[in-house]
């Protein structure tokens, strides 16, 4: 187990922060927590004895301090980074303290990261760890704090990793660990796609690396792993690999491949999330769990919401949330899924161009209703790659405005089309979040069509 100092500055007084502040300050730690706000949790750490600033950053909180606590969002090129970079501070995250924090005989971490899909792929995983016998969680963005569960009653727990963790960890070391695809996201975060590739494969530190052979990105991840990989794909696979022959998920990691359950049982649908099914039996059998077991755990496993879930059915239209899809790499799984779409659109493009999108699936789309700060960009590109398509851009600046969304894509839509939130966006600039967006979204379609409607 790695060292913990006795004087840490945990930086971020949110969820992550104030867990690991707590689990500090019980270890007998000298802690001080600094935030830019004041808050009810700042104050309870204070009660309990932690030393708490706020306001800008002041280097003079580093006196002393041996490690600095980070929470996620802190960017490396964050004063409080680059301050602890210059002064020969160590610096990690939150799932890098719950490592250390573990003890002889905890529970194996198998880990999940990737741009898209983490939390499906976390969540049935721990559905097939649980079908194995296994005691388990699916943690990390999930559920409770890690460091609150480290030593927790578990044989294995599913453990889904951020880029922004990973980044800030250096010993963490899952028994496996899944990358799921790589496509651009939080580059402001990370300075560019090199250094975000490099912080996901951090999840192959253990020596286990399960990969997706069918992007290219994390194949040339991969050749450069100290790891042994199993490959995954949605072909046939080769010795060694995981895909689909016959309509069936396979494992052919044996001497001879076996078929573990027809991809029809795979929910949410899409094949993205067949590839997460995948992604998440290669894990499992690095727990050990049988086929048997995952089969089991795939045809009974409840999908997340707003995750390429349909919510209604109406006159012949099917209704979806995808709101998830918070970046163009999502969204192009969720449309390719259906046939005909009127494409509900449009948030914080975070930097994103949406353009090589709008043109793979342009041949879709029936209409586009296009909500948020970015919209217009959205707009244009549907201009250039499918001039003539109806498209409503919506200027409301709140959660009101998915009333109009409801209203309009039902005037676009015709029997056999799919409406589709798949926003390829942020949500902050109109939601709380994008549970918030999506919920507003099915709240006002019901709204419009009637609740006993399907």
């Amino acid at each position: 187990m790695a060292d913990i100092a006795s004087r840490v500055l945990v930086a971020g007084a949110r969820v992550a922060g104030t867990a690991c502040a707590e689990v500090l300050l019980d270890r007998g730690a000298d802690v001080t927590v600094y935030d830019r706000d004041d808050s009810e949790r700042l104050r309870a750490l204070a009660a309990r004895g932690a030393r708490t600033a706020t306001g800008e950053f002041d280097p003079a909180l580093l006196d002393g301090v041996e490690q600095v606590l980070l929470s996620p969002g802190f960017p490396p090129h964050h004063p409080i980074a680059a301050a602890a970079r210059d002064a020969g501070i160590e610096t990690y995250s939150e799932p890098e303290l719950a490592w250390r924090l573990r003890e002889d005989g905890a529970a194996r971490w198998f880990a999940v990261t990737g741009t898209n899909g983490k939390t499906t792929t976390t969540t049935m995983l721990a559905a097939m760890l649980r079908a194995g016998g296994l005691r388990t969680a699916a943690l990390g963005n999930i559920g409770v704090p890690l460091v609150q569960a480290a030593n927790g009653p578990y044989d294995a727990i599913a453990v889904e990793l951020s880029s922004y963790q990973l980044h800030w960890s250096s010993t963490l070391a899952p028994a496996a660990g899944a990358v799921l695809n790589l496509a651009p996201d939080h580059l402001d975060w990370h300075g560019g796609f090199d250094a975000y590739a490099e912080a996901k494969a951090a999840v192959w530190r253990g020596g286990q690396a399960v990969a997706n052979l069918d992007d290219p990105a994390v194949v040339a991840l991969a050749k450069h792993a100290d790891a042994h990989v199993t490959g995954f794909t949605l072909n046939q696979p080769e010795p060694g690999q995981f895909g689909v022959a016959l309509g069936f998920l396979v494992d052919h990691t044996g001497d001879t491949p076996v078929q573990i359950c027809s991809v029809d049982l795979v929910r949410p649908a899409g094949w993205h999330n067949v590839a997460n099914a995948l992604a998440a039996a290669a894990l499992a059998r690095q727990a050990g769990v049988s086929h048997a077991d995952i089969a089991a755990a795939i045809r009974a496993y409840t999908p997340e919401p707003h995750r390429n879930v349909a919510f209604l059915e109406h006159a012949g239209v099917t209704w979806v949330d995808d709101s998830k899809a918070t970046n163009p790499h999502a969204a192009a799984a969720a449309l390719a899924a259906y046939d005909a779409v009127v494409w509900v659109a449009g948030g914080q493009l975070k930097g994103v161009d949406v353009d090589g999108l709008v043109a793979e699936f342009a041949h879709k789309l029936r209409a586009a209703v296009l909500i948020g700060q970015d919209r217009a960009e959205i707009a244009d590109a549907l201009a250039r790659h499918a001039p003539g398509l109806p498209v409503a851009v919506l200027d409301g600046g709140d959660d009101a405005v998915m009333t109009d969304v409801a209203a309009r894509a039902a005037e676009f839509a015709r029997p056999g089309d799919t409406v589709l939130l798949s926003p390829a966006a942020a949500s902050y600039d109109m939601f709380r979040s994008y549970a918030h967006r999506g919920d507003a979204f099915a709240d006002a379609v019901r709204g419009l069509i009637g609740e006993d409607a399907g």
